[in-house]
């Protein structure tokens, strides 16, 4: 019913920028929130930053200042900004979201959580 669809991720050298976006389709009513998790190999998949419907963001420390994450609630599309990336890095982010859909048929909604496929961010030193 949902689809989450990345683009952007890609082979940048230290210190350079890339720009992934995440798009959501289907039947949604409302996207509650958006963003973006990390999972370098051996390792759990960590938050790397969230923005809410109301413009609300948290980012994980290793990041702060670095990456900035935004939304286009009419696109139900979220981007995220990568700048001076470092080596620890490269991971595959994953897309995440919280969305509300709408079954016609019955008139019902649900709230559930959606994930991307993952795109591969690979940072070189």
């Amino acid at each position: 019913q949902v689809q989450l669809v990345e683009s952007g991720g890609g082979l940048v050298q230290a210190g350079g920028s890339l720009r992934l976006s995440c798009a959501a389709s289907g039947s949604i009513h409302s996207v509650n929130a958006m963003g973006w998790y990390s999972q370098a190999p051996g390792e759990q998949r960590e938050l790397v930053a969230i923005i809410t419907i109301g413009g609300s963001t948290n980012y994980a420390d290793s990041v702060k200042g670095r990456f900035t994450i935004a939304g286009d609630n009419a696109k139900n599309t979220v981007y995220l900004q990568m700048n001076s990336l470092k080596p620890e890095d490269t991971a595959v982010y994953y897309c995440y979201a919280v969305i509300t859909t709408r079954t016609y048929a019955t008139s019902t909604y649900a709230t559930s959580t959606y994930w991307g496929q993952g795109t591969q961010v690979t940072v070189s030193s």
